[in-house]
């Protein structure tokens, strides 16, 4: 498995075999993960998982700010191509951090703008919910990108704080999620809307809960499929130079060692790779 501190490996032809970073909070980034693995084969990745200091949901937005700038600045100093803000909350601080600072000129994506870029795409009535953590739905992120593109869209916002825990512990389909998710979603299900932001990364991982509530006549929108979409345009316009190593290469560093995210992302990823996976315990700060 090659080093996570080697130098720049671009070829001549243009080829950049450099990692793609991804971090997020947890467990949830994963799913966006998983959406790039299976979509981009020959890439490298390494994952940041803050595990020492989730959930990022129930964080002031000056903390999460600083989390997300010195996530940034380990993966730079990991030699990545590109960094995946795989988390909506820290995404929501982006256009907050000053221009002042430098990444190097490495591209940094966040989830917000194909999210909401998708769910335009996708409605049909231009009713469409969000549901995020309280952190994201405070900065009304979602409901003014999508005002942005569809200024007629009607946007209702849910934030579900425990559906990060439930997703951190492996309850993908369990009765307390399925009653927690009626709580939280029954008032939406005759709203009209057709269709549904799930607005944290973790929330993909209780889409069978969530789709019990809403049934299979609304379009649930998921982070990773939004971002692969971008990413994939971005290979072919040039923005981002594809890899061309067919042995690409998996590391998941996590801040806080954590068998039960060993074990669950090695459940989520089986069925889209076969690379081995490299975990390590790093410290960010």
């Amino acid at each position: 498995m090659a080093s996570l501190n080697q130098g720049p490996m671009v070829s001549a032809k243009g080829h950049d075999n450099r990692p793609i970073g991804v971090f997020d909070s947890g467990i949830g980034g994963i799913t966006v993960l998983r959406a790039l693995v299976k979509d981009f084969p020959k890439e490298s990745f390494i994952y940041l998982g803050d595990t020492a200091r989730l959930p990022y949901g129930s964080k002031s937005p000056e903390t999460v700010k600083k989390y997300l700038l010195q996530n940034i600045k380990f993966l730079i100093s990991k030699n990545v191509k590109a960094i995946v803000v795989a988390c909506n909350t820290a995404s929501t601080q982006i256009d907050k951090i000053s221009p002042e600072v430098s990444f190097d000129g490495v591209k940094i994506y966040n989830v917000i703008d194909p999210g909401a870029a998708l769910a335009c795409k996708v409605t049909e009535n231009k009713k469409i919910a969000v549901l995020a953590t309280r952190a994201t739905i405070s900065s009304e992120s979602y409901a003014k990108k999508i005002k942005k593109i569809l200024p007629e869209a009607e946007v209702l916002s849910q934030a579900c704080p425990l559906f990060v825990p439930l997703a951190e512990e492996g309850w993908y389909e369990d009765p307390v999620t399925n009653l927690i998710a009626f709580r939280y979603l029954n008032h939406l299900k005759n709203s009209g809307v057709d269709t549904v932001v799930l607005g944290c990364t973790h929330y993909p991982l209780l889409k069978t809960a969530i789709k019990k509530i809403f049934g299979n006549y609304v379009h649930l929108v998921d982070s990773g499929e939004a971002i692969s979409q971008l990413l994939a345009d971005d290979f072919k316009n040039g923005v981002l130079n594809p890899s061309e190593i067919p042995q690409s290469s998996l590391t998941i560093a996590l801040t806080d060692a954590s068998l039960q995210f060993e074990t669950l992302s090695n459940e989520l990823l089986c069925s889209v790779m076969s690379k081995q996976i490299h975990f390590e315990t790093v410290s960010v700060i």
